[in-house]
C-alpha cells in the first residue's frame, strides 16, 4: 500500500514542473545548510556536556612550603 517508485517519479516530475529546477536547487541547498547547522549544534552540545562531566576530576599533589621574603629576612638577622 506504499508509494511505488513509479508513483514517486511522477510526483517528482510534477513538483519540478511547478517549482522549476532552479528553485528546487535553492531549496535543497537551504535544507542542506539547515541540517548541517543542526548537526553542528548537536555536536557542540555533546562536547559541552562531556567537558562539564570532566570538571569533577581532581588532581592530587603534595604541597611544599614556600618561604616568603619576610621569613628569609628574619632568618638572616
Amino acid at each position: 500500500m506504499g508509494i511505488s517508485p513509479t508513483q514517486l517519479l511522477i510526483i517528482l516530475v510534477i513538483v519540478a514542473l511547478i517549482f522549476g529546477t532552479k528553485k528546487l536547487r535553492n531549496i535543497g541547498g537551504d535544507l542542506g545548510g539547515a541540517v548541517k547547522g543542526f548537526k553542528k549544534a548537536v555536536k557542540d552540545e555533546e562536547e559541552k556536556k562531556s567537558i562539564e562531566q570532566s570538571d569533577g576530576e581532581t588532581i592530587d599533589v603534595k604541597a611544599e612550603k614556600v618561604s616568603t621574603d619576610k621569613e628569609k629576612k628574619d632568618q638572616n638577622v
